[in-house]
Order: C-alpha cells, then structure tokens, then sequence
C-alpha cells in the first residue's frame, strides 16, 4: 500500500505541476514560455524519483510500469495496482486544476498541432529513448540516486523542449488522458496512450540490443 501511495502521490504531482504550468502559462499570456513547462516537467520528475524511488520506483507513468514488466524487472501481479493508482493520481490532479482554473479549456491536455500520424511517430520514439535510458539508470524496478534522477529528468525536459510544439511530448498515456477526460477533449485521445505504450516496448528491445545484461529479469524486483 505504500508503494502504490507513493505511485499516487508523485503521478498527481507530476501532472499537477506539469499540466498546471501550461494551464497557468495560458491564463497568464504566457509568463511561463515553453521553456519554462519544459523544465517544469523535466524537474518534477527529477524530484519525485528522489522523494519515491525508494519506496516504489517512481514509475510515475503506466507505460514504464508495463515496460518493466516486460524485461522482468517488475511483477505482472502488481500491474493493475499500479496503473490503477497511477491514474487517480493524474486524474486528481487534473480535477483540482478544473477547481482552480474552470475557464480553461484543456487543462494542459495534449493535442497533435500537426498530422496525428506525426504526433505518433514522435510519442514513440520520444518514449522509446525514455524507457530505454530508465532501464540504462535503474536498478531492478527503482530509479533512486543523483545519477539517475538527472539523466532521467533531463531526458524528460528535453524531449518536451523540442518536441511539445508538436505533439505535446506525452511519453504517458495518463499524462494525456487525465486533462483530457477532465476537460472533455477526447479528439484524437486514442494516439497517446497506444503510441506510449508501444515506444515503452520499443525502448525494452533496444536496450537489449545495446546492452550485455542490464535489461532483463536477472535483476530482482526488491
């Protein structure tokens, strides 16, 4: 129970501050910048690894969860526990923002600007080189330490720097859903949680393509 409090906690906070800087950047014309969100959501991660990735791994994300799973790092029977407090968290979040800030629209949501099929392509590669830098930095199932809070927060802030203009550099099916659900934005809803998903189980066969052992299930999920 503490593992999937600590998964709660840290999704809730990662899309509160996440989608709450676009929310907030749009109310205020822009004070945040783009730059701004970037970082945002790059540092939230960072601190949320240190505060919980001794306690649960601070997946913070379903399609990480699911990737672990998959290269054996993490018990499938714990799965659903997982994504499902995964997802209360995010949608908690975005239910406070609409409290909050009940004019705007989307409450951060992401939405393709392009063709979706370009939005596609770039969820799963930018999720792809997520999960296989978080299987390079973690040990077993958790990511705890200086080094793998930087990389993997730096890694998620640049990814949203270049890539947000375009689709909204999701990497996290409930990142994308919870605004939207909240928000009623279901347009083209489908792209994000399928595109994550699949990138996740991308990044677990290109780690094993570059890696020797670090990959797969000889760690132990503590």
């Amino acid at each position: 129970m503490k593992r999937l409090f600590a998964e709660f906690l840290g999704t809730f906070f990662l899309v509160f501050a996440g989608t709450g800087a676009i929310v907030i950047n749009q109310a205020s014309g822009g004070a945040i910048t783009h730059l701004g969100i970037a970082l945002v959501f790059g540092l939230v991660v960072l601190v949320m690894i240190h505060t919980f990735g001794d306690v649960s791994g601070a997946h913070l994300n379903p399609a990480v969860t699911i990737g672990f799973a998959v290269a054996g790092r993490f018990p499938w029977r714990e799965l659903p526990g997982y994504i499902g407090a995964q997802s209360i968290g995010a949608v908690s979040a975005s239910v406070l923002l609409k409290i909050l800030f009940p004019t705007s629209p989307t409450l951060g949501a992401t939405m393709p600007s392009g063709s979706v099929f370009q939005s596609f392509v770039l969820e799963v590669v930018l999720t792809a080189i997520l999960m296989l830098v978080i299987l390079s930095v973690s040990v077993g199932a958790k990511e705890k330490g200086i080094t793998a809070g930087i990389t993997i927060g730096g890694l998620v802030g640049l990814e949203a720097l270049f890539a947000g203009p375009v689709s909204g550099a999701s990497m996290n099916p409930v990142r994308s859903l919870a605004p939207a659900i909240v928000s009623g934005n279901f347009q083209d809803l489908w792209l994000y949680p399928s595109a994550t998903i699949l990138g996740a189980l991308i990044g677990v066969i290109l780690c094993h393509a570059v890696r020797q052992s670090d990959c797969g299930s000889h760690v132990p999920h503590p």
